[in-house]
């Protein structure tokens, strides 16, 4: 992609002179003489920089800047003043310009800025084209976050069967949003208004989930001193979600065969039959057909169970969701600490999509929250990810001795990245964000200066 640069300065030899430098670099630019000639481009043709100087005939860059940030906020403006005028620089600043630079212009320091706002300009962009995504699916009144292939037929099969009474059988691995969908069918649902009612099955005993799903009696055992209905007399006419259906022992897998059958059960320690509409939902993260062929499952407690069944991918199995669900949560969790952030660094896109995600979605929240909680700017960095992400980030840090000049800091960044595109000199100019003809300058400096 092409960045298009506009260059407004009533000087023609400033104005050309910045406008080859740019070029050289890689960029299309375009030039006005004034801001009135400028305000013409921009409203013409789409512009992802301005460089304008403070004062201009017929219209002023002071002027110019007002109008931008108006009607076109997130175009960067930057401006160029002489030594006389930095205090009107200064204030150009609070009304809105990205950075200032004083006349004679330092090219190389002129191409860093531009790089800076290109980027941060880029990086509001891509933030803003995911946030119309997460806007476009809220709008839909979906709870469920994806536009990968696998998720969106995972979301027509929930549409077509939420208003069924079928039960339906979740299975996946860990923390890969099955409760979500969960959700996502009972709000699909004509029961939407009734109860639901989530059991996680693995959190009890044996003894106390048969309490918790039917219910107890008083004095049935020791501890019950008064009657207490279970989950799915709660849950009449909504639905239930049972979690980790496979955890369940076979007493309470009996019981709750004859529920899906006959609608019906007896509270524990008692006589009087409860009958109830249920719709069921359940969850395993096991392979529930090797646990019946181990006969640790019944066999028709399964099939009844999995009338309809939806297996949810790995977060790894569907990274065209990895970036949606990264920016949701960062939203959210942003809001929640009280926090401003605008975007991600490029870097941390490519960590975090490429990153194997054993624990799905639950380990990239967990991961985001961190990433929040640490950031000390508006753009999550990598230095903001957790340990674990960075260590494993294949990114090579170059380690520069403290004390070292700016100049021998950058000679030794520059060398590295040519070192590890093996000598590829435009991949090494792309990987440093710089164009090819100042880094073949600045090789050219290093020649020199060891001659």
């Amino acid at each position: 992609m092409k960045f298009n640069i506009l260059v407004a300065d009533d000087e023609l030899n400033i104005r050309s002179g910045l406008a080859i430098g740019l070029e050289d670099e890689g960029y299309n630019v375009y030039q006005a003489e004034n801001g009135l000639e400028a305000m013409k481009i921009i409203s013409g043709r789409e512009i992802d920089l301005v460089i304008t100087d403070l004062r201009m005939p017929e219209m002023s860059g002071e002027e110019l800047l007002k109008w931008i940030v108006a009607n076109y906020k997130n175009i960067p403006v930057i401006i160029l003043t002489g030594h006389g005028t930095i205090e009107n620089a200064v204030e150009t600043m609070h009304n809105g310009a990205y950075d200032f630079i004083t006349k004679p212009l330092n090219l190389d320091h002129l191409f860093l800025i531009v790089k800076r706002a290109l980027t941060n300009r880029q990086l509001l962009l891509e933030h803003k084209a995911l946030q119309d995504e997460l806007d476009k699916l809220k709008f839909s009144s979906r709870t469920v976050i994806g536009k990968s292939p696998k998720m969106r037929k995972i979301m027509e099969t929930v549409e077509q069967v939420a208003a069924t009474r079928a039960s339906i059988l979740l299975t996946g691995e860990s923390g890969v949003g099955k409760e979500v969908i969960a959700d996502t069918i009972h709000n699909f649902s004509d029961r939407r208004n009734k109860p639901f009612i989530k059991v996680h099955c693995a959190a009890l005993s044996e003894s106390l989930l048969e309490s918790e799903l039917f219910g107890h009696e008083k004095g049935a055992f020791t501890g019950a001193v008064a009657r207490k209905k279970g989950k799915f007399e709660l849950a009449d006419k909504g639905t239930i979600f049972l979690d980790e259906i496979g955890e369940i022992n076979q007493n309470v897998q009996v019981k709750l065969l004859r529920i899906i059958q006959e609608r019906q059960f007896e509270r524990v320690g008692g006589e009087e039959t409860v009958k109830v509409d249920v719709r069921i939902i359940s969850a395993t993260n096991r392979n529930l057909a090797e646990e019946v062929e181990k006969g640790n499952f019944r066999e028709d407690l399964y099939y009844r169970l999995n009338v309809v069944n939806i297996n949810i991918p790995p977060l790894r199995e569907r990274k065209e969701d990895i970036m949606l669900l990264a920016t949701s949560f960062m939203n959210d969790l942003a809001k929640e600490n009280h926090k401003k952030i605008e975007g991600m660094d490029p870097k941390v896109r490519t960590i975090l999509y490429n990153h194997n995600w054993r624990g799905n979605i639950r380990e990239l929240r967990n991961c985001m929250e961190n990433a929040v909680v640490m950031a000390r700017g508006n753009i999550l960095t990598v230095d903001d990810l957790p340990p674990s992400l960075r260590k494993n980030s294949g990114d090579n840090y170059i380690r520069i001795k403290i004390g070292s000049s700016l100049d021998s800091a950058e000679k030794e960044v520059i060398l590295a990245t040519l070192d590890s595109c093996s000598g590829n000199k435009s991949k090494a100019a792309e990987m440093l964000q710089i164009g090819r003809k100042t880094l073949h300058r600045k090789l050219d400096e290093y020649a020199e200066s060891e001659h």
